[in-house]
């Protein structure tokens, strides 16, 4: 009986752009030449806009400091349309920094809390409403939110006021003298509720891609939901919430329309946090650049570089601590 001969068969090579000469890095194809292009040259676009904004800003603003006769950094004064001009960021540093912290306090545990409540606690029914409020909130135009601190938040502080006077005004930062609470703490407090959707929609989203297999092992162990989010959900969605946290700190940073609509200004830093007064880098630069001269707005300019500054600093912070955490980014997951 004859047996056929098996027929060879010759392995077929890879075309040029198939996965072998790209396992090391090349770009054979059209379309990935075209890709890579287009993602490099918008890194380089994003690179050149901030280095001309900085340009910018230090050209204008050395301007402003060759003309100005007080002290740039201690001068509790802006009269830059003087002859000579006399101004300083000394309030203006204190205010924005003392109110965006207070936005943080308030907002980050809140945040965190409807983010965990959305993505662990809550029906589906709740949460999917729920999560879209949150969203709707987030879409709130900033003067929509200056009206209503200015008409119902401003009046129904009074109480509060009073009440953090009579148990901590012994200790300074909480005494009320009287007048209408236009005041950092109220511009904190509205900072924090503008920033609450914006920590809360970024928080809930890492919640939810945490490690399903670890949170069932938990339960099935016997955990409790409150340790499954303690052991599993929270170390995984660490560095979300501070990137989460930085995202509403820029907002709280450089808000200005709500900030110029609550706040009582002045160029005084009070000990308290309750009696009007202060100042923000966002709100000066609103309320005075109608007004303001050529060595007016130069000095305008001279303090959004400082803001500029802020933000860069505040940034690059967030981005040195998810650094050193790399073990709770989820990317091992």
């Amino acid at each position: 009986m004859d047996i056929a001969p098996t027929a060879s068969v010759t392995p077929t090579k890879s075309p040029p752009g198939g996965p072998e000469n790209n396992q090391g890095g090349s770009v054979n194809r059209p379309g990935d030449r075209i890709f890579l292009g287009l993602s490099r040259g918008s890194g380089i676009i994003l690179l050149v806009v901030m280095a001309a904004i900085a340009v910018f800003l230090t050209w204008r603003a050395v301007i402003a400091l060759a003309e100005n006769e007080g002290n740039f950094l201690t001068t509790f004064e802006w009269n830059a349309n003087a002859d000579p001009p006399v101004f300083g960021i000394a309030v203006l540093a204190y205010g924005t920094i003392v109110t965006s912290i207070i936005a943080m306090v308030l907002a980050v545990p809140v945040a965190v809390g409807i983010a965990l409540f959305i993505s662990h606690y809550a029906p589906r029914r709740l949460a999917t409403p729920l999560a879209y409020v949150v969203d709707l909130l987030a879409a709130v135009p900033s003067i929509v939110y200056g009206l209503w601190g200015a008409l119902f938040l401003v009046p129904h502080l009074t109480g509060l006021y009073e009440w953090l006077d009579d148990y901590l005004g012994w200790t300074g930062v909480f005494a009320y003298d009287s007048g209408a609470p236009r005041s950092l703490f109220t511009v904190g407090i509205l900072l924090a509720i503008m920033i609450l959707p914006i920590v809360t929609n970024v928080s809930r989203e890492v919640f939810k891609q945490s490690p399903k297999m670890q949170e069932e092992a938990a339960l099935a162990l016997g955990a409790t939901r409150w340790e499954v989010i303690k052991m599993a959900v929270l170390p995984f969605g660490r560095s979300g919430v501070i990137s989460a946290s930085m995202l509403g700190l820029g907002r709280a940073l450089g808000e200005t329309m709500a900030v110029a609509t609550v706040l009582s200004p002045n160029f005084l830093i009070n000990a308290s946090l309750l009696n009007h007064g202060g100042g923000t880098f966002a709100q000066n630069i609103a309320v005075a650049f109608k007004e303001a001269g050529d060595i007016g707005r130069d000095a305008l300019v001279a303090s959004g570089l400082v803001l500029f500054l802020i933000t860069l600093l505040v940034n690059g912070a967030a981005r040195l601590i998810i650094a050193r955490r790399k073990e709770y980014s989820g990317a091992n997951a």
